[in-house]
């Protein structure tokens, strides 16, 4: 028993070390805290289930009962009775957060935030490996087996983590299975017996086996490798040797130089702004007076599902980048700026916002390169939370006469050819395209027909929900409603102007927002931003926002790409200009954007802001007396039994009667004795408080010996220097005895006291420990519930058994073969 116990609290702290690769995706450790907590009830109730000796389907039972109590206290729907005990609401609430979890999925990149449905399916997941992991190395006694859901563990991270995955958290988890597979071996080995020498040297000391030594040696050199093979064999994607072996400054066409390709931006951008709660995520001050849109990463690889990011590739940032001016052609104005970045902690990701064309970075070490096709600063081992840096950067401006100078690129150019890919004909698509740009002569006139057509006139507004469609494309739903948000018209935009001949990709980033102090501009979750960029021949990559205006606060227009939405067409000029006044309107919480937004509620991933959220410290605190009550119930339990044995005379107790009058009138004779049947039922009950306590203290009880021989025995080993004790323990053997076999029990003794005697001499003999399990834990009731629980238990066996055997003589078989037989 002792064994079963301390492999179940090994393979309980293994499940936890074998999470540590969680760690990896969430930006915080609640997670931890929370699943720690959920492998202790699971781990709790594991060894109270196998104390009461409970078959393995019981224990099974009991565990899956207190993770779904643990859920239920961590993550509660306000439906619950006693704060613990779920409900029908609550497993509706659990659903709830499973359905949420796969939204949060594909709307976050790593490292994730403390979201509730995240936590809950993490938890919900360690606390699942937990009951395999205890049932598979301790009910099954096959720790080795126990690897395999701690390998489900493993996989998360590898799935869906952006960089390369780091490898301590996952020696933290090989180390715990190791230590899970050394204490079932040691077990196992100490099972044989102590080591004996053949000389008598040393036998009462206990060795360990060389098989135990060796087979553990063997286990830590196989733990080891297959930590370090993966990692150290080229071609595994991911290992930390692959990593650290990427010269800086290389990379291909494939993207093998990054990873910010698994980062599903859109959905990553469509979870940001359906957001409830609004989080600081960068600061900026810049030294230009008007800036266009901080960006950090682009989506030019347009395929049936939409358009995804490219792997970038590139050089350190830290270095000296390339100098747009020399690929510029005439009548392109290019002004420099110097910028400083901050990156919040809520801004956690593996690309860093920029300007358009940077041309020199500062604070930035080797790790992060620069990619000049996409003008995007990544990194493959580091993340932007928490930095500040510094750049120098060009700012393009453009005349729509500059750019309707510019020449279609030639046929075979890469740019047109990679830029201006789609994933097939769209019929309707290619009819809208062919009506837009009939007749318009320059690439320009041709975009900005497509850009016009976005506009409120062409009846496109702005929501931050999509309406969905019968013709199975995203794109040709989009259209027909027209209805949507920065996104959807990034994207359809891009892919418009692709169908026309002219390279375009989506480009995502912050808008100017609306929290402004001088020059510095603070941008939060709801000022991401997508909007479309266009490759003009000489000019470069050029800016087209085609999202209404009015639905982005901090929105900007240019003069080349003016607000089709305004009273008034935008003053033409040479810079990027700021919107007009009814771009600006949704700058605060009384907007239209904001009005928009509880359009879209149900796409909100909280339903409350945190001020109407309720307290949580009343939760705790009910989570922790409802504990605190599941504990004392043993001792409650014996307290209340003890009480009730003692409810019973403190001596045998008497019989009255009375009789008529025999002397003066008046007066009545009054006749004592003894009754017989009570003064056997006090004596019962002393004695089998005596037992319950020689039990609780840890003194062998043999239900073969007779009352007198147990008190002989009690007097000889454990009270042999005790008069008061000695002589209380006689006079309950004895009392017993007579209740048993002599036909008048024995009567006019006080038992109480003498329980109290034995009790107390007893108590002061045991050690710390005893004591404290006596009157916490009382051994006597948990072995009481044992032997209740297997009674019922074989009685269901029993019943099982007589069911199959009257179900078998019904078998059409032998029913069959009787018959023949016959």
């Amino acid at each position: 028993m002792i064994a079963s116990r301390n492999i179940g609290l090994v393979a309980a702290a293994a499940t936890l070390l074998a999470a540590a690769p969680l760690s990896a995706i969430f930006q915080s450790w609640t997670w931890l805290i929370e699943s720690v907590i959920a492998v202790a009830v699971v781990a709790g109730v594991a060894a109270l289930t196998r104390l009461a000796r409970a078959p393995l389907w019981g224990q099974v039972l009991g565990m899956l009962a207190g993770l779904a109590l643990a859920l239920t206290w961590l993550f509660p729907s306000g439906e619950e009775l006693l704060a613990v005990l779920p409900t029908p609401g609550t497993l509706a609430h659990f659903a709830d957060l499973l359905a949420g979890s796969m939204q949060d999925m594909r709307s976050y990149g790593v490292e994730v935030p403390d979201t509730d449905p995240l936590l809950f399916i993490a938890v919900l997941g360690v606390g699942a490996v937990a009951v395999l992991v205890d049932v598979l190395a301790v009910g099954l006694r096959r720790p080795a087996l126990a690897g395999l859901p701690m390998l489900a563990i493993y996989s998360v991270p590898v799935a869906v983590y952006v960089d390369s995955v780091p490898a301590t958290p996952f020696v933290v988890g090989a180390a715990g299975y190791l230590w899970l597979l050394v204490t079932d071996n040691v077990d196992r080995v100490r099972r044989f017996g102590r080591r004996f020498t053949g000389d008598g040297r040393d036998v009462d000391v206990w060795e360990a086996s060389p098989l135990a030594s060796a087979g553990r040696r063997l286990a830590a050199v196989g733990v080891a490798l297959a930590v370090v093979l993966p990692l150290a064999v080229p071609g595994m994607t991911g290992g930390l040797l692959d990593s650290l072996s990427r010269s800086p400054g290389t990379g291909n066409g494939s993207g093998s130089g990054g990873t910010s390709g698994r980062i599903d931006l859109f959905a990553s951008l469509a979870g940001q702004l359906n957001q409830s709660e609004v989080a600081d995520l960068v600061k900026v001050t810049t030294s230009e007076p008007n800036p266009f849109y901080l960006r950090y990463a682009v989506a030019d690889d347009l395929r049936p599902s939409g358009f995804q990011a490219r792997n970038p590739s590139g050089r350190p940032a830290n270095r000296d980048l390339p100098n747009p001016a020399e690929r510029i052609g005439q009548g392109v104005q290019q002004t420099p700026y110097r910028a400083t970045v901050e990156v919040t902690r809520s801004l956690s990701m593996s690309l860093m916002p920029v300007y358009a064309e940077p041309v020199r970075t500062e604070d930035l070490n080797g790790n992060w390169l620069y990619d000049p096709n996409q003008q995007v600063i990544f990194s493959n081992r580091e993340n932007s939370r928490g930095r500040k840096y510094s750049f120098d950067y060009l700012r393009s401006t453009y005349s729509p006469a500059t750019l309707r100078a510019a020449q279609p690129l030639p046929a075979d150019h890469p740019v047109r050819r990679q830029m201006t890919a789609t994933p097939g004909a769209v019929p309707e698509v290619e009819e809208l395209v062919k009506g837009l740009v009939q007749d318009k002569r320059t690439d320009y006139d041709r975009v900005l027909a497509i850009y016009q057509h976005f506009s409120a006139d062409n009846g496109f507004s702005y929501r931050l929900s999509t309406e969905s469609g019968s013709s199975g494309q995203d794109i040709v739903n989009f259209l027909t409603n027209k209805v949507g948000y920065c996104q959807q018209y990034a994207a359809a935009m891009a892919w418009l102007v692709r169908s026309a001949g002219i390279p375009a990709r989506v480009a995502f980033g912050f808008t100017n927002g609306s929290k402004r102090d001088g020059d510095t501009f603070t941008l939060t979750n709801l000022n991401l931003h997508a909007w479309t960029e266009v490759y003009f021949d000489g000019v470069g990559w050029v800016p087209f926002d085609a999202t209404p205006a009015y639905g982005v606060p901090g929105s900007t227009r240019s003069a080349w790409a003016p607000d089709t939405d305004a009273p008034e067409p935008s003053t033409p000029g040479t810079g990027v200009k700021d919107s007009p006044a009814g771009a600006e309107e949704p700058a605060g919480p009384a907007g239209s954007d904001n009005a928009d937004r509880d359009i879209d509620d149900g796409l909100a991933l909280g339903a409350t802001t945190p001020d109407e959220q309720p307290p949580v410290w009343p939760w705790w605190t009910a989570g922790l007396l409802a504990l605190l009550i599941l504990l004392a119930v043993p001792a409650l339990r014996r307290l209340a039994l003890r009480r009730r044995r003692g409810g019973q005379a403190p001596s045998a107790a008497v019989a009255a009667a009375t009789v008529d009058d025999v002397g003066e009138p008046g007066t009545r004779l009054v006749v004592v004795g003894a009754d017989a049947n009570r003064a056997r039922a006090d004596a019962h009950a002393a004695w089998a408080e005596l037992l319950d306590t020689l039990v609780d203290f840890r003194v062998p009880v043999d239900p073969t010996e007779t009352p007198r021989a147990t008190a002989d025995r009690l007097v000889r080993v454990t009270l042999n220097d005790d008069t008061a004790a000695i002589g209380s323990a006689r006079l309950l053997g004895r009392a017993e005895e007579r209740a048993r076999y002599a036909r008048d029990p024995l009567t006019g003794e006080r038992l109480l006291p003498a329980l109290s005697a034995v009790r107390g001499a007893l108590a002061a003999r045991a050690d710390r420990r005893t004591r404290l399990l006596a009157a916490v834990l009382p051994p006597s009731v948990l072995l009481r519930w044992r032997t209740t629980l297997a009674d019922a238990s074989s009685r269901m066996v029993a019943l099982t058994g007589r069911a199959r055997y009257r179900l078998l003589r019904w078998n059409p078989r032998r029913l069959l073969a009787d018959r023949a037989a016959r």
